[in-house]
């Protein structure tokens, strides 16, 4: 672990992982990335805590049963409130050097695949556009917890992979809406936030600025989603569906058209 991180403002969970990870990939171990919200802009009453973990070769079979039930034991059920949920993506840096898009990841685990894990799926390799954002995210705002500096590591990421990424993801963010509306408007106003800037801010300073270029009739629901991220509020979203939708379609196509507008120009030149 570097010697200028301080210990008592990494989550507990992280922790736990680190050592889990160490034993496990040994010397195949090349780097952890606490990333996300503990970073940028503080974690919040529900945020996940969100770890980047980069690898030399891919995982096996044993592997992955191993370090899914170790997680299933860390990391916090939604809705717990003695420890956090994790998010933990694991990357053969042979897929992701030298850059191409898409890259894929070599594993994944979330809360919301719990049920599906203690079913007896455990999570496999995939190529994902979602995994593009999240390797920008962890090279640009992370902290290591062992190896060199995520920048260092991985490979520059063009805006127009980016771009490819936010259009790729769209349709699976929209439908997956009904019960995850806060994380579904919020994620949809940092998308509209990096087409618009080329940069990457917090969720709820993305909703902020969202906000100012909304109807009024909407921005009173990106407002509530923000509040309730930042533990302002409590969030219902019960006999609003078509509000939601309308919202939704609003800043889909508000992305939309400023792709189709930048396709082809690189906004990190």
């Amino acid at each position: 672990m570097g010697d200028n991180i301080n210990i008592k403002n990494i989550p507990s969970q992280a922790l736990q992982l680190l050592e889990v990870v160490e034993e496990l990939f040994e010397n195949r171990l090349i780097g952890v990335y606490l990333y996300g919200s503990a970073i940028l802009g503080g974690l919040h009453t529900d945020s996940d805590v969100d770890i980047l973990i980069i690898i030399n070769g891919h995982m096996s079979e044993a592997l992955r049963s191993e370090l899914t039930m170790r997680l299933l034991i860390i990391s916090g059920e939604i809705g717990c409130s003695d420890k956090r949920p994790l998010e933990v993506t694991i990357v053969n840096l042979k897929d992701v050097t030298p850059w191409c898009f898409s890259p894929k990841y070599e594993y994944m685990y979330g809360e919301w695949l719990r049920e599906q894990i203690e079913a007896g799926d455990i999570p496999q390799a995939k190529y994902d556009p979602d995994a593009v954002l999240l390797l920008w995210q962890a090279r640009s705002y992370s902290l290591s917890l062992k190896g060199p500096e995520a920048r260092k590591v991985i490979e520059p990421i063009p805006m127009k992979d980016i771009q490819k990424a936010i259009r790729g993801s769209l349709p699976s963010l929209v439908a997956g809406v009904k019960g995850d509306e806060r994380n579904v408007l919020l994620t949809l106003a940092r998308m509209w936030f990096t087409i618009s800037t080329g940069k990457i801010c917090s969720k709820d300073a993305a909703a902020e600025w969202a906000i100012s270029r909304l109807p009024q009739k909407f921005a009173m629901l990106l407002e509530t989603a923000r509040k309730a991220y930042l533990g302002e509020c409590k969030d219902c979203w019960n006999n609003l569906d078509a509000e939601i939708a309308a919202l939704v379609t609003f800043m889909k196509q508000s992305i939309e058209k400023l792709l189709d507008r930048v396709k082809g120009y690189d906004l990190s030149h």
